[in-house]
């Protein structure tokens, strides 16, 4: 439930044909391994509360507190109801930032492993180095998840995925949370094992 669907084709099904297959259980819900949503409300809840997080780290709140309830309610009903234009009129604000700032704050993401017990990693991570130069994605997983990134001389053992595409990793993370962020502002990066076929 609080893992976007993209994220959990690239973590569970990339490799797989399309149109993926979903089994749905309406029975003997496996409350050990999924968190219950107990309403409507509470994921609204959720997805309001990383949209906030994300423009903390982005803008550090001022943007998300500028915003009227009304504003957030355009956001979260736009996104229900799959209107772009209604849910982009007031995200577009979250995807902002000053011209001499040359980027957000810091980049909002979270790294998946398939092959670790830890759910995510997240740590402060600023899109521009101090002499100005545009961070990279392998920039990003050198610092943060380095076994991600083959060695120069070294066979390639995983696969970086954004959106069911592999980025290079010379693309500039700055550029990566503006155009492949999901909707809750958030840039979700599958690491898996490279396929064998």
């Amino acid at each position: 439930m609080h893992y976007p669907i993209g994220l959990l084709f690239d973590l569970l099904a990339s490799s797989s044909a399309l149109p993926w297959n979903i089994t749905v259980h309406f029975k003997s819900f496996p409350e050990k391994d999924l968190l219950h949503c107990p309403s409507k409300d509470a994921i609204e809840a959720h997805f309001m509360s990383c949209v906030k997080e994300a423009d903390a780290l982005k803008h550090k709140s001022q943007v998300i507190n500028e915003m009227q309830k009304k504003d957030h309610k355009q956001l979260w009903m736009g996104f229900q109801n799959d209107r772009f234009d209604q849910f982009w009129a007031i995200n577009r604000k979250l995807m902002e930032y000053p011209a001499e700032e040359n980027g957000f704050r810091y980049i909002p993401f979270r790294i998946y492993q398939t092959t670790t017990e830890r759910p995510f990693i997240q740590k402060l991570f600023r899109p521009v180095t101090t002499d100005g130069q545009l961070h990279t994605l392998g920039d990003l997983l050198k610092e943060v998840c380095p076994s991600a990134v083959a060695p120069e001389d070294g066979v390639k053992k995983t696969q970086v995925m954004i959106h069911g595409i592999e980025p290079m990793l010379e693309t500039p993370l700055q550029w990566l949370s503006e155009h492949l962020s999901y909707p809750d502002n958030f840039l979700h990066i599958s690491i898996i094992p490279q396929p064998t076929d």
